[in-house]
């Protein structure tokens, strides 16, 4: 049997995996995406060509020989970014650590490396296999030589061998060099024959073979301007042929006896992981035998034997079980639940609902607090089985929030993206098995379906223990077990209790509105002197801008913008311009909002079932979806009354909604230690007022309305990390003024400012910012050399700890008001979180004993070294209780 070489194109992989992948950087701030993205497609080599030989070279420098024949080669290319270049060295670091050999050699590129080993393993007979991005080494392909295209990303590669590259690109291997003189490479600044593509090339090539017989034969060619062109650009072509061809006796120093590969010694790897802050990958490459039944996520996935659970028996289970509740549609409160997976240590077992549903001793199961449960989602799995009336109780652990808490700048926390971050490759997506859109449906195969879901929960049991220590190796464990799995239990149960509406209300406002509507469209028509289509920027621009002559503030390629921020500009100018305003405003809460809203009402409870998001923030606040409740607008009286239709679900009960003051203000106080900003708060002073009073230097009882309004602004930009120009904005005022009241708040407030330069410092020392309970944000951008991505990431760095410790900590008051509502044995219960407010239902009795308890809860659930105040209000509706 031939022994097998592997080249990889090191340039190429570490260039296509530098912008596959975000900017990611390590906690000494070293960037490391392509460094990672590079040692997955290399672990991906290893693990499945197992090769006998490897190298990877590496470009030498800018200057090549192919320079002296046409210095414009590659002269088009922009810089490669410092980011890039950086990793550069890291990478060959971690080659040593896997004792694989890399090579370069000046005035030659890394393809001229390639080819000359290429040879010589094909006059060997071995068997070769060359990794890269880069089309142009498809001139090596042979029987023996095979060449692996990344195609998206870098861990997506299509393998051309001979018949497969006629197949799909029609030419044999030795015309690519006639196909690439032909049409140029733009990339690398080869002009080949202007107008001619891929194409046309190829025709050419498959009616004369070879780029010389299409100059010896340029009468036959048909089209007179493609003859035109070829004969103008003769030159260029035969040029562009020696530019792109792969020299295969380059002078290198290598041999292939110096390439001989016996494997990596684990440790050294292991340790270089470390270092590189790669712990997702160290499963993969770790010697070390676990000692529990959990093997390591490193091994082959064996097929697995399925069995389907008919009656259910209470020796399936151990104690310590994965469970997987799989349903097709993301809105878990209506999807069908199309099966229940359960794998521990001993089976794979698959059990339909209706089976878990009538089964006594899976209810029991389930049901058991002593019996630990590890799952995907606790919100999604206590929802479904709650809907069945399953009341699940043990789950002890959430893939889902550990994947989010490890990684929260990650966009998928699903099982599959989960899977392939901890080295596993084997679950497919859902869609691959389910479909999509209209196309969704259960697969016609029920091995397919049992098959797929026992992988999840395979998933699932192979990995608790890595990201439990990964958690813990971070210390986030605390975070994770004492706030996020607790509450997301609680969410659970808000979730599938609802919000009671009354849809009657909403109706009456629908038909409110359509007539407030109606009545506005007319005033608008009369001030325009015509009847127009409204909702159409193309006839609404020219009645404003010739037929009003109002200035124009900008332009589309369409025609004139009459976007919000334009109108805005226009209000002092026109009296139509402030009702077209209002009509957007109105128009945007009947559709969205009132339509919204009656749309997604339970029919047969009259409740809306909201989806919290808990995984989605990098601050770690909460998100509502489907619908969203947290975002119902209020500035307008009509959006305030749209809360009238959120009732209690009982006679005699009240809404009761509880807010935090100025929490994230109280936060900053507390984490900068600024002096005058804790007395403030201590002493109960208005700290708008206070801060009007510092920034313009006149004394508390001469502070206007406007002064507080523009000192609220900034005390609320600082949290948020807004600019001059941010501010600016905001106010209405110049850049220059705003820059004068941030300034002045600075010099102000001391400790603020020396916390935002010390909150920049550290994440550039580390990488991330944490909260009070360590939550983590992680900001490669800190130290990038883009001025836009570095002041996005040190703004961030100043106010995700004010956000994400105030989140914390309402999250924190709603699990321990839960379990003081339990303990007090109150009826009262929490609906809805809306960022810094909580509202309840509670029986009119409860009232006054709510008024302490939410109070006191609230104000005590973490300990800063200024008061947190609580305000509250209740009535009855959500309205009502504002």
């Amino acid at each position: 049997m031939a022994e097998k070489i592997v080249l990889i194109d090191g340039n190429s992989i570490a260039y296509r995996a530098f912008f596959a992948l975000p900017l990611l950087n390590n906690d000494k701030g070293v960037y490391t995406n392509a460094v990672y993205g590079f040692t997955t497609m290399l672990l991906k080599i290893l693990e499945e060509d197992n090769p006998d030989r490897i190298l990877v070279a590496f470009d030498a420098g800018k200057t090549t020989f192919r320079h002296s024949t046409y210095f414009e080669y590659k002269g088009g290319r922009q810089k490669t970014p410092s980011e890039l270049s950086e990793q550069f060295p890291v990478l060959k670091e971690l080659l040593d650590a896997f004792d694989i050999r890399y090579y370069q050699l000046d005035q030659y590129e890394a393809d001229d490396i390639i080819g000359t080993l290429a040879t010589q393993a094909e006059k060997e007979k071995f068997d070769v296999k060359v990794i890269s991005g880069d089309k142009d080494l498809l001139q090596l392909v042979s029987d023996q030589v095979k060449v692996s295209l990344t195609k998206k990303g870098i861990t997506n590669v299509e393998t051309y061998d001979p018949t497969f590259m006629e197949e799909k690109m029609g030419i044999r291997p030795d015309q690519v060099i006639d196909l690439k003189a032909l049409m140029g490479d733009s990339s690398d600044n080869i002009p080949g024959v202007p107008g001619v593509g891929e194409k046309t090339a190829v025709k050419l090539l498959t009616q004369f073979d070879t780029l010389s017989n299409i100059f010896e034969n340029l009468n036959e060619v048909s089209g007179k301007k493609l003859k035109e062109k070829l004969e103008n650009h003769k030159g260029d072509a035969f040029m562009s042929k020696q530019l792109v061809t792969i020299e295969r006796e380059a002078p290198i120093e290598v041999n292939l006896a110096d390439i001989s590969y016996k494997g990596f010694d684990s440790g050294k790897v292991t340790h270089a992981f470390r270092d590189l802050g790669f712990q997702s990958l160290i499963g993969r490459v770790s010697s070390e035998q676990e000692e529990t039944s959990d093997q390591s996520v490193s091994e082959e996935w064996e097929a697995i034997d399925v069995t389907v659970v008919e009656n259910v028996e209470e020796d399936m289970f151990t104690g310590k079980e994965a469970l997987v509740v799989e349903m097709l549609h993301e809105n878990y409160h209506q999807s069908p639940v199309v099966g229940i997976s359960i794998v521990n240590d001993q089976n794979h077992y698959f059990i339909s609902i209706e089976n878990a549903q009538n089964s006594e001793q899976f209810k029991k199961w389930a049901e058991d607090e002593n019996n630990e449960k590890w799952v995907f989602d606790a919100k999604r799995t206590l929802v479904g089985l709650k809907r069945h009336d399953i009341s699940i109780k043990g789950i002890t652990f959430d893939l889902l929030l550990a994947s989010y808490l490890i990684n929260p700048s990650e966009n998928n926390h699903d099982i599959p993206s989960i899977s392939h971050r901890m080295g596993e490759k084997a679950v497919k997506y859902d869609e691959e098995v389910y479909g999509k859109g209209a196309k969704l449906k259960v697969p016609d195969s029920n091995d397919v379906l049992y098959e797929h879901v026992s992988r999840k929960a395979e998933v699932l049991f192979k990995l608790k223990h890595s990201m439990e220590e990964q958690l813990q190796a971070n210390e986030q464990y605390q975070l994770y077990n004492e706030l996020e799995m607790p509450l997301a239990l609680i969410l659970g149960e808000m979730e599938h209790y609802g919000v009671k509406v009354d849809t009657g209300r909403l109706e009456d406002m629908r038909s409110e509105l359509e007539s407030r509507l109606n009545d506005i469209k007319t005033e608008i028509f009369e001030l325009a002197g015509e009847e127009f289509n409204l909702n159409s920027p193309k006839q609404l621009g020219p009645i404003l801008f010739e037929k009003l002559e109002l200035p124009v503030i900008k332009k589309t390629k369409t025609g004139y913008s009459t976007s919000a921020d334009v109108l805005e500009q226009l209000q002092d100018d026109h009296e139509i311009i402030e009702k077209i305003l209002l009509y957007r405003q109105l128009g945007k809460l009947q559709s969205t909002y009132i339509e919204g809203l009656l749309k997604v009402v339970n029919e047969d409870t009259n409740r809306i079932h909201t989806r919290f998001n808990q995984a989605l923030t990098q601050t770690g606040r909460l998100s509502s979806i489907e619908p969203n409740l947290q975002n119902i607008p209020i500035r307008l009286e009509e959006g305030r009354k749209i809360r009238q239709a959120f009732i209690p679900s009982k006679q005699d009960w009240v809404i009761f909604a509880s807010d935090y003051s100025q929490i994230e203000l109280r936060v900053l106080a507390h984490i900068a230690q600024d002096k005058k900003l804790m007395e403030a708060f201590r002493e109960g002073k208005d700290i708008h007022t206070q801060t009007a009073s510092e920034v313009f230097d006149v004394p508390g009882n001469e502070v206007t309305s406007q002064m507080r309004r523009h000192a609220k602004a900034v005390n609320f930009g600082i949290v948020y990390g807004i600019s001059d120009y941010g501010l600016s904005q905001s106010l209405g005022i110049s850049r220059k003024e705003a820059k004068s009241f941030i300034d002045k708040y600075l010099a102000s407030y001391p400790g603020v400012k020396e916390y935002m330069e010390e909150s920049v410092q550290e994440a550039k020392r580390v990488g991330y910012v944490s909260t009070f309970m360590n939550r983590r944000r992680y900001l490669p951008e800190i130290t990038s050399r883009n001025f836009n991505q570095r002041s996005f990431a040190e703004r961030t760095a100043m106010n995700t700890p004010i956000q994400g410790s105030a989140a914390d900590i309402i999250k924190k008051a709603m699990i321990d008001l839960d379990e003081r509502l339990t303990k007090e044995g109150l009826k009262a219960r929490m609906l809805l979180q809306v960022h810094d407010e909580l509202i309840l239902e509670a029986p009119q009795d409860e009232i006054e004993k709510l008024k302490d308890i939410v109070s006191e809860v609230m104000e005590q659930t973490v300990e800063l070294d200024v008061p947190l105040e609580v305000d509250y209000s209740y009535g009855s509706t959500w309205y009502d209780a504002k």
